[in-house]
Parts: C-alpha cells; sequence; structure tokens
C-alpha cells in the first residue's frame, strides 16, 4: 500500500526531473516534441508528495500509443488511460512511486490544463502555500487513500483551475 507523505519542498526536485527528462529523451526520440516538470514538485516552495510529475507533448496520436514498450525499458509501469481520455499514464517505483508522466498528444486541452495551473500557483504565492495546508490536511485524514485525498483537495483545485485558465488565457 503507498503512503501517502506530502513534505516540505526539496531543492533536489528540479534535478530530479532535469535528470529523468534527459532519460525520456533519449527513450522516446522523435515520439515527442516537449516535456515540462509539472504538479507541486515543479511549484518553488511548495510542499508536495515528493512524487516528480512529467508531462510529455507527443507528436501525434499513432506515438502516444506505441510509448509502451519504452516507457517500460525506462523502468515505467504502462497503466493507460488511467480515468483521463487519451492520457497514457505512467508511474514509476512502485509503492515507492517516485516519478508519475501524463502523456497526451500535441493540443490536448489537459495539457494547457496542467501548465496554466502550474504556473498560477508559482504566481500566486498565497494560493500555493493555502494549496500546500490542504494538502497536508488531506494527507493527515484521508488515512492513505489516495481517492479519499484527491476527493479532500478537489474543490480548491477546480476553483482555482478555473481562475487559471482565465489568467491564462488574458495572456
Amino acid at each position: 500500500m503507498r503512503k501517502i507523505d506530502v513534505v516540505a519542498y526539496n531543492t533536489q526536485w528540479p534535478t530530479l526531473f532535469a535528470e529523468e527528462s534527459a532519460l525520456l529523451r533519449t527513450t522516446l526520440e522523435k515520439k515527442i516534441s516537449r516535456i515540462h516538470h509539472v504538479g507541486s514538485t515543479s511549484v518553488p516552495g511548495m510542499w508536495a508528495k515528493p512524487v516528480i510529475d512529467i508531462l510529455l507533448k507527443v507528436v501525434d496520436s499513432e506515438a502516444l500509443y506505441s510509448l509502451d514498450p519504452a516507457m517500460e525499458s525506462a523502468g515505467y509501469m504502462a497503466r493507460g488511460e488511467y480515468g483521463i481520455p487519451n492520457r497514457r499514464y505512467f508511474s514509476k517505483g512502485g509503492d515507492q512511486r517516485s516519478h508519475q508522466v501524463h502523456a497526451f498528444v500535441m493540443g490536448d486541452e489537459h495539457i494547457m490544463r496542467l501548465l496554466a495551473f502550474r504556473n498560477y500557483l508559482i504566481k500566486n504565492e498565497e494560493v500555493a502555500e493555502r494549496y500546500a495546508e490542504i494538502k497536508r490536511a488531506g494527507a493527515l485524514v484521508s488515512e492513505n487513500d489516495i481517492r479519499r485525498y484527491s476527493a479532500f483537495k478537489a474543490g480548491f483545485i477546480e476553483h482555482h483551475l478555473r481562475l487559471a485558465l482565465i489568467a491564462h488565457e488574458q495572456k
């Protein structure tokens, strides 16, 4: 069973992302166009589960659905769409998960949503601090049930994702 830990920001997270990004670029070659660090570990100073979230922009749907063998050779477990249509989701580390990859074809709306929310948290320190408080409380009350943990955060995320998307559109 995975334990839900929310820990203080680790200055090594950007380095861990860069190292994994280099591995993925080599492994996936021409199937991807961009790699982004997303999720809470990409927000400087934010408390987070110590799992590096990686967003892959994949060149086309054929490439997207052919990622599994290469990702498995890089130590990832292929998990299919995992609840989000048109996504390929991969995790590394088993119960001690260290990385998770969200892969979408370029132009998919989920790419913009992930990047907009990350950028919004980076630009709004007070919101990021409140989100960290909610995540710490969620980790305590969820009793290591990831569904309960996610549900605990859902209202906050939905509200601030709407604000993030409005801010993104105003650029």
